[in-house]
């Protein structure tokens, strides 16, 4: 039986586009962006005290660094800085071209590097799209090409299993993986997504699947045969992202947006672009980190 869990405001940050939540154990921080503007946020959630610097331009997504800092998917290059986004600076001559696409979603893997893919600023009939991955010496290798709208993704912990979901394609794919190398294998279907489109997502150390659904007001938690057995609803249709946080991992962190809301939405969704939470019963996993 499918149980159903509500949550909370934790933060009314009011954004554009949050996305690609994830814990700074370090710094006891939740991290997020908000891609448009390209703001990265901060919440502290023992003081409550919520903070965001800019990056300057668009930022797809952000990770955490082995020494501190992070790690940046900006709109059309990748990027470090420390942990408060100072010396923000380009790693490495890789571009995409902005002003068809743009970076969304990425994180650091098992092994040190950070997977970022593309998407069309022109999400329907524009140029086909990319999976990378960023080296700590700042090579880029493409992974994926044919990509209609690059999107969440994970590892499971055994380093043998990658979880990518393409929005376009409306599911999430499992892939296999080298535990030594990262070398992607066997491309298949894990689940296929009804009444939305597969956003980000995270695992649980349970294994488990967490995919926020874009137009659903949703967050599904999948177990490893796909089958659905939980169901977040939020007060917010456009869920983008959830990340696991806290001390001892276990507040469910979930993203929404309010990307091209008219007036007539944003009174019918006020909490859109703020950031929930929820305790699920079941804890999360320490992200992983880029650099050697």
């Amino acid at each position: 039986m499918t149980r159903t869990l509500d949550a909370e405001v934790v933060v009314p940050a009011r954004c554009e586009l949050a996305e690609g939540p994830v814990w700074d154990a370090a710094h006891g921080l939740l991290r997020w962006v908000d891609i448009l503007p390209g703001h990265v946020h901060a919440l502290d959630p023992v003081s409550g005290a919520h903070t965001w610097f800019e990056a300057g331009d668009p930022v797809g997504t952000v990770g955490l660094t082995r020494d501190g800092g992070l790690v940046y998917a900006l709109v059309d290059r990748f990027a470090v800085s420390d942990h408060e986004g100072r010396d923000l600076r380009p790693l490495g001559d890789f571009t995409v071209d902005r002003s068809e696409v743009r970076f969304n979603d990425g994180k650091p893997d098992p092994w040190g590097s950070f997977w970022a893919g593309t998407m069309a600023w022109q999400e329907q009939g524009g140029p086909p799209c990319n999976l990378y991955r960023l080296s700590p010496d700042g090579a880029v290798t493409e992974l994926l090409d044919g990509v209609g709208l690059s999107n969440g993704l994970d590892w499971t912990d055994d380093r043998r299993l990658f979880y990518y979901a393409d929005s376009n394609s409306g599911r999430v794919d499992l892939f296999g993986t080298d535990p030594d190398t990262g070398e992607l294998s066997g491309r298949r279907g894990f689940v296929a997504v009804s009444g939305g489109i597969p956003d980000g997502l995270t695992l649980d150390a349970e294994g488990c699947l967490w995919l926020a659904v874009w137009g659903s007001g949703e967050l599904h938690r999948y177990t490893p045969d796909g089958r659905l057995d939980t169901v977040v609803k939020l007060p917010a249709t456009q869920v983008t992202s959830a990340a696991f946080g806290g001390a001892d991992l276990g507040t469910l962190y979930i993203t929404t947006a309010r990307e091209n809301f008219t007036p007539a939405d944003l009174a019918a969704q006020p909490l859109a672009g703020h950031i929930f939470a929820c305790t699920p019963g079941v804890t999360g996993r320490l992200p992983f980190l880029f650099g050697r």
